[in-house]
């Protein structure tokens, strides 16, 4: 059984059950689905937000959602959750990498959604070299020839780590390569540090109004840049640092996902915040319920 990539047939289950054959006999179909993929004109919808939905955890080694280390191993059912949450009014679009997106262009499933590849994935979670999180997933032109609307890059800079220049300067060479193209550039910066060998970055205000600063610098031109930012506490300070436009990124799966979404409510006023990428928090709701959890969210929105 093969996809048809124009028009998918069949129930989600039987798609997702023939990703693995198209894959291994008909490699050009992702190829296809892209070029055939209807895009949504502009960025920013009618509402000027933006709602996307993060899954570029699996590719650095993050699988953890909740309690359950492995939650994010099966790939099938991560594809479902996907689809669930893409299909809720208000969502649009996805941030993942090229494997995720590839299944959800096979799947029909980003028709005139807003798609942000995820760049730099070689800082795995958890090892020695958690820093160094050299590009070993989309390029900008990979990206451009793919169809799709920007890139992101994940900037964590470790005063006490050497291999924090690298990853400064890939980055700036993809929000360079990124506005080269017309495409957006989205950074999550932090300021990071480890703690009894392990990576953790610093949430405090001034942490951040520190990275954003840097983040803000990056590149060529900024003109196509667009920050990814936790909500930290005296939020108001911490965005008086830039004029970019700026997403709230969700984190960990909350254990109180109503204040969760208190927080970012009142982010939601500053106006340079313009959405919403939420990932984990969404997809693996500890109540397991996937649309409510990312209608709750849009509400925010």
């Amino acid at each position: 059984m093969t996809l048809d990539t124009q028009t998918p047939a069949g129930s989600r289950a039987d798609r997702i059950a023939a990703l693995a054959e198209t894959r291994a006999v008909r490699p050009e179909a992702v190829a296809e689905a892209a070029a055939v993929r209807p895009r949504r004109p502009a960025l920013l919808g009618a509402t000027g937000r933006l709602m996307l939905i993060a899954a570029d955890h699996p590719a650095r080694g993050a699988l953890a959602a909740g309690g359950d280390p492995l939650a994010m191993a099966d790939r099938g059912e991560l594809l479902d959750r996907l689809c669930t949450a893409l299909e809720r009014p208000g969502v649009d679009g996805v941030l993942a990498t090229p494997d995720v997106a590839e299944d959800l262009l096979l799947l029909g499933a980003l028709a005139d959604k807003v798609v942000v590849g995820s760049m730099n994935r070689g800082g795995l979670a958890g090892t020695s070299f958690e820093i160094d999180d050299r590009f070993t997933a989309y390029s900008a032109d990979a990206i451009a020839a793919s169809r799709f609307d920007g890139g992101k890059v994940l900037l964590r800079v470790d005063d006490d780590d050497p291999a924090t220049p690298r990853t400064l300067e890939g980055c700036a060479r993809a929000v360079s390569a990124l506005a080269g193209h017309g495409l957006m550039a989205m950074v999550e910066p932090f300021i990071a540090r480890r703690v009894d060998g392990r990576v953790r970055n610093d949430l405090t205000p001034e942490a951040m109004i520190r990275a954003i600063a840097i983040a803000s610098g990056l590149g060529t031109t900024s003109a196509r840049t667009w920050l990814k930012v936790p909500v930290v506490p005296d939020m108001e300070r911490v965005m008086a640092a830039t004029t970019l436009p700026a997403l709230l990124l969700g984190g960990e799966v909350a254990g109180d996902p109503r204040a969760a979404r208190d927080g970012w409510r009142r982010a939601m006023r500053l106006p340079t915040v313009r959405g919403l990428v939420v990932g984990r928090s969404l997809l693996y709701p500890a109540d397991g319920d996937v649309a409510g959890a990312v209608d709750a969210a849009v509400e925010v929105m």
